[in-house]
């Protein structure tokens, strides 16, 4: 998805919504370092520099998009609340919340913003699970997967995980995120905090490098969602890195990929997100022999897209293994040619 702030009108554009991180678990504690709300006016926001709030999927992903004369124009700069920002060590972070009232799929949203593009890295809706991104996409593997643990690999503000802990509650997952200021913005504005009390025995979260992340038997899945500066990380072009995250999994196990995708913008680069999806892929394909396969996010040639490893499962035994919304998606999936 991408977004635009303007200081030309009053709209928050958005075209459409999508982070690296053995063990040092976090502890449970609160964001006390967080400064003020901004105070200034949302319809005059001098202190917002960035243009581009770039998210990890498209638009086109929205299945049941309302009817908007903003839709595509975006939404009202009065309709959204900047609830925070700061830089970290690591990304520019920033949390907007939309209003319930805007004309716009993402009406009722917080979303957390990350590096100069603003890339989306989170999205959570206070009244309902899904959320017609490309987290619902990921929410459809555990059926499919041995049982195990599931790993996620730029665990952003936990958006994964919380559809996953709630659809799947007798699942453990392991989340890895380099950023500990976004652990912290998780538990302050996305919910975090009570997942971590309900799910005290399910969720466990590392502050390190994901691309070392390691449990003892194997991970029986891995959600994979590795963004920095606003494009995938340079590791998941290199076939050494699925080689390692391969031999990481439990026999059967499965790695399903945000792989993003034109929509993507990255920070002073001279390839667009298609490129890094592009080479992403092809370093899969040389080590997943058994099978690849890409589901696109919406039917423009720039919309991202998600990549699943490993022999396609029969479709209508994970059609019966999945809520009546995320069914949808099984059909999606195409084999990956080089």
């Amino acid at each position: 998805m991408k977004v635009l702030l303007s200081n030309s009108n009053t709209l928050l554009r958005l075209r459409s919504p999508t982070a690296i991180p053995l063990p040092h678990q976090n502890s449970h504690h609160s964001l006390s370092f967080i400064p003020p709300i901004p105070s200034f006016p949302l319809q005059t926001p001098p202190s917002i520099a960035v243009q581009h709030l770039t998210a990890k999927s498209n638009q086109n992903h929205l299945k049941h998009p309302q009817p908007s004369e903003h839709l595509d124009d975006g939404i009202p700069f009065d309709l959204v609340k900047v609830l925070v920002k700061f830089k970290s060590r690591y990304n520019y972070i920033r949390v907007l919340e939309v209003s319930r009232k805007a004309d716009h799929p993402l009406r009722g949203s917080r979303l957390l913003l990350l590096d100069g593009p603003g890339n989306i890295h989170s999205i959570n809706f206070i009244h309902r699970i899904f959320t017609d991104t490309y987290f619902d996409v990921f929410a459809t593997l555990p059926p499919i997967l041995p049982s195990g643990p599931i790993g996620i690999l730029g665990f952003g503000a936990g958006s994964a995980a919380k559809l996953i802990l709630e659809l799947y509650p007798e699942v453990v997952v392991h989340g890895w995120e380099v950023d500990p200021s976004v652990i912290d913005v998780g538990r302050e504005y996305f919910e975090l905090c009570r997942l971590e009390k309900e799910y005290a025995d399910k969720l466990f979260i590392y502050v390190d490098d994901a691309l070392s992340a390691s449990v003892k038997g194997g991970f029986s899945g891995i959600l994979v969602d590795l963004f920095s500066k606003g494009r995938l990380v340079p590791e998941l072009q290199d076939p050494v890195t699925w080689e390692k995250l391969k031999m990481s999994l439990k026999e059967g196990g499965r790695i399903m990929v945000n792989v993003g995708g034109g929509c993507v913008e990255a920070e002073g680069s001279g390839q667009d997100g298609k490129y890094f999806m592009e080479e992403s892929l092809k370093a899969m394909s040389k080590v997943f022999d058994d099978g690849l396969y890409v589901l696109s996010l919406g039917n423009r040639e720039d919309d991202s897209s998600i990549a699943l490893t490993g022999i396609m499962p029969d479709s209508d035994v994970w059609k019966e293994a999945l809520y009546t919304s995320l069914r949808c998606y099984v059909d999606m999936w195409t084999p990956f040619n080089r």
